[in-house]
């Protein structure tokens, strides 16, 4: 994971029109960077769609939300049609940015090993810093409070988080 306080990897990715969009030219916005698995999963669908749903209030923060995958631009085109999304997704085929970001790490499951995007999400300040990380994120975390059981959204988290910087 990088640490809090470092400059943010410079990139340039195809979004899923095949625009570069690219780090240097957000100089000046906040950015929610988070890296997911693939396409049309089920907690990769749930982030999409609660990013989708919650990105007015990030707009109302000069936030951007940027999400990156290993899919394809088309690949991406589809995930947004199907879903309705309205957030920008980057593709990262060759796993550059996952790399330069950390994110790209041996994973396991049913006792498998292999190589994979670990859920992450970074905050980026105007000035190209790196001022919240989160690793090995759970989209919805249950919880109980009070006997009474919650849904604590990790889109919630990161907007909190984003106000919390901004000094609101």
């Amino acid at each position: 994971m990088l640490e809090i306080g470092t400059k943010a990897p410079s990139f340039c990715n195809p979004n899923q029109d095949d625009v570069e969009i690219c780090l240097r030219d957000l100089s000046g916005k906040w950015i929610v960077l988070y890296f997911y698995p693939k396409d049309n999963t089920p907690g990769c669908t749930t982030q999409a769609c609660d990013f989708t749903q919650q990105e007015p209030l990030f707009d109302d923060l000069d936030a951007v939300i940027l999400g990156v995958s290993a899919d394809s631009s088309k690949k991406h085109r589809n995930f947004i049609e199907k879903k309705e999304l309205g957030i920008t997704l980057l593709s990262d085929e060759d796993k550059t940015l996952c790399e330069l970001y950390k994110v790209w790490q041996l994973k396991k499951m049913c006792g498998k090993e292999y190589m994979g995007i670990v859920r992450s999400t970074f905050i980026i300040s105007p000035d190209g810093k790196i001022v919240a990380t989160w690793d090995k994120v759970k989209v919805r975390k249950k919880k109980t409070v009070k006997g009474e059981k919650i849904e604590l959204l990790h889109v919630d988290e990161v907007r909190e988080k984003l106000k919390q910087l901004q000094g609101e």
